[in-house]
């Protein structure tokens, strides 16, 4: 375990809670916002990306969601909003297909890289997220692009799940006579609930601009490189750059996981939902998990940095640490994992009542990981969960030392469960996949108060993926 303790040298915007509110929000029923759009952009209801097919989304007629299909063979075009911008707040959501190559230009000339970077443990510029490199033909060879700035770390998510961006531009200014006199910013870019970018002065249009610098401009969404689509796009004028808020004036306490490490605390599930025997694992695969010791569940994963445990060791504390990188949740409280039920429609338990559970602790398999145990309704379980050495997500086993039949598994439970067949399963808003190991007994997706409930038997052995 490698633990940081870091100055405050960073800023954090100081913003309104309801500063996008007033922002405009593109009512994605037609294409009438952008200027001339190519016949490879669409108004579709939904998206489905294939993991094992570039550059393919399958898609679902309907209205909400803006999709360009681009190909090798049959590529789209850029997207130009028709209404122009100086000083601007964008937030939108975009999803990508596998190998997908896209972009989000500001006033059509500084690019903010769309990529297929899952599971990429050191991202550059040309990655998702990235501040994308200037160009001059006039340099030699291999130093004709410069001034790229990478993402700080990669906090992307897999292909077919909705990646979440805020940014805040700031405007190249000019004089009467036209000459500028003020540099471009990206005075913020937040990806997935994560900063990457703050105060990036812009001495130039990216590579592959639209025109020369001005004051105003359209957003562009690139389209001749892969297919992507975007939704929820807000667009919010700036009167004024918001500020920087020094916060606190704590230092900050990051620890690394350059090898397997392991941190206790309490982990906050949710607002208001804490977990006060959890554990957290990260690797050097750039990908983390928290986990609930009393209930044998899986709290949430991420992509990025292990942990920030300021809160838990600055002053006196409160005995939490948070992720450092973009949070996936797979549940909004612990529950127990594992009910006897007399079949897949039964309701599931509200506590550990009746259940003999008991925490038996973990230990450690021949990689120094933890291995979770426990016993429940008289049966002893080993919880296997291991981070996938492509970081693109977690495995995770479920053995029990006597098989029965009357024991489920809750795999997930979200708003929406969708069946891709072949054992995969996509969660919630396009959170995150399920994938279930050759032989497992198929799951059924049931309706409970509001919900979908993906449960399972688990017989022996219960084994199955977590992509994010």
């Amino acid at each position: 375990m490698k633990i940081n303790v870091l100055k405050t040298g960073g800023t954090a915007l100081l913003l309104c809670s309801t500063f996008l509110s007033f922002g405009q929000r593109i009512a994605l029923n037609d294409l009438s916002a952008f200027k001339s759009p190519a016949a490879s952009w669409t108004i579709v209801e939904n998206v489905f990306a294939d993991l094992n097919t570039e550059s393919t989304l399958k898609n679902l007629k309907g209205t909400g969601i803006l999709l360009n299909q681009s190909t090798s063979k049959k590529h789209g075009a850029d997207l130009y909003t028709a209404a122009e911008y100086g000083d601007v707040a964008v937030e939108l959501d975009y999803l990508t297909a596998k190998g997908t190559n896209s972009g989000i230009y500001l006033q059509g000339n500084y690019e903010i890289q769309i990529d297929d970077a899952w599971g990429l443990k050191n991202a550059t510029s040309a990655n998702n997220g990235g501040i994308y490199e200037r160009w001059d033909d006039a340099k030699p060879e291999g130093e004709k692009g410069f001034g790229g700035i990478a993402p700080r770390q990669n906090v992307s998510k897999a292909p077919g799940l909705w990646q979440h961006i805020k940014i805040i531009f700031q405007a190249p200014k000019f004089d009467a006579a036209g000459n500028k006199i003020l540099n471009a910013k990206f005075v913020s870019i937040e990806l997935n609930g994560v900063t990457i970018h703050e105060n990036v002065e812009l001495f130039g249009a990216t590579r592959g601009a639209a025109s020369a610098e001005k004051a105003t401009g359209p957003l562009r969404l690139q389209g001749d490189h892969g297919t992507v689509a975007f939704k929820n796009i807000q667009i919010t004028p700036l009167t004024e750059i918001p500020k920087a808020n020094q916060g606190s004036g704590a230092d900050p306490i990051y620890i690394d996981a350059p090898a397997n490490t392991m941190i206790r605390s309490f982990v906050d599930v949710v607002r208001g939902v804490r977990s006060v025997h959890a554990i957290s694992v990260g690797g050097p695969e750039k990908l983390a998990f928290s986990y609930d010791l009393d209930n044998g569940t899986l709290l949430h994963g991420w992509h990025g940095g292990f942990i920030d445990a300021t809160p838990m060791w600055d002053g006196r504390g409160n005995g939490t640490s948070r992720p450092l990188g973009s949070v996936t949740r797979f549940t909004q409280k612990p529950v127990l994992a594992i009910s006897k039920l007399t079949n897949n429609q039964g309701a599931w338990i509200a506590d550990t009542t009746g259940t003999g559970f008991k925490p038996k602790g973990y230990v450690m398999d021949s990689q120094e990981r933890p291995e979770f145990k426990y016993e429940i309704y008289g049966n002893k379980v080993t919880d296997a969960v291991k981070i996938m050495e492509n970081g693109k997500g977690l495995t995770r086993d479920i053995i029990l030392e006597k098989g029965t039949s009357d024991l489920y598994f809750l795999l997930a439970q979200a708003e929406n469960i969708e069946d891709l067949g072949k054992g995969m399963y996509l969660i919630g808003d396009k959170s995150y996949y399920i994938q279930l190991a050759d032989g497992v007994a198929k799951p059924v997706i049931r309706s409970v108060d509001g919900q979908k409930q993906l449960v399972a038997p688990v017989g022996n052995k219960l084994s199955y993926s977590l992509l994010f």
